[in-house]
């Protein structure tokens, strides 16, 4: 099943700061918000986390493209760079072993088996060698909200995709995100390079 959702925000259910926390960033790192939507994510890391840091914000969507540069000219932003790309075509913009960490926050369930592999390749492209991946999705279980189950993964399938591109898993955090019956909505994985 496709799922695309151009143009919607997970601000309203997921909390910017808990997320960016558990990145543990110094302050100075690059950062990537790959698929960036509305961009709440990395305006937040631009005014709190990363003042000395760039942000890179990449969405295929034009028009949060546009919205996110509207923000950064309006503010006299430096430090942030708005690019409209498809992650599965490549990101140009971004130089090779640039990047620190990469966030993709409810992004990854909307790819299909066959572009899963591009978009990581152009990841390992970016991240420096000791760079991170950070993976926030849904957990696939039934909830009010989301995408549909079938199209979500669970974090130990989420780890098997990756390591088979030599990423291994160096966090999990599986109580993040929106409550729900069971606990939270999300989990959160980070991979780095073997």
């Amino acid at each position: 099943m496709e799922h695309k959702h151009h143009g919607k925000s997970s601000s309203k259910f997921l909390d910017a700061d808990k997320i960016l926390t558990e990145l543990n960033l110094n302050g100075n790192e690059t950062f990537m918000d790959a698929g960036c939507g509305d961009g709440y994510i990395s305006i937040k890391a631009i005014e709190k986390y990363l003042p000395d840091g760039k942000v890179y914000a990449v969405d295929a969507y034009d028009v949060s493209i546009q919205e996110l540069e509207r923000y950064r000219l309006e503010n006299n932003i430096g430090n942030l760079t708005n690019i409209e790309a498809d992650l599965t075509r490549g990101i140009s913009g971004i130089e090779d072993d640039s990047v620190d960490v990469v966030l993709m926050l409810n992004v990854f369930h909307g790819f299909k088996s066959g572009e899963r592999g591009s978009v990581i390749n152009e990841f390992k492209r970016i991240m420096k060698n000791d760079g991170r991946i950070a993976i926030m999705e849904f957990k696939p279980i039934e909830m009010q909200w989301g995408p549909p189950v079938d199209v979500r993964c669970s974090s130990e399938e989420l780890e098997e995709i990756f390591n088979a591109y030599n990423l291994k898993k160096v966090y999990l955090n599986e109580d993040i995100g929106g409550d729900i019956d069971d606990g939270k909505s999300h989990y959160l994985i980070i991979f780095e390079k073997e």
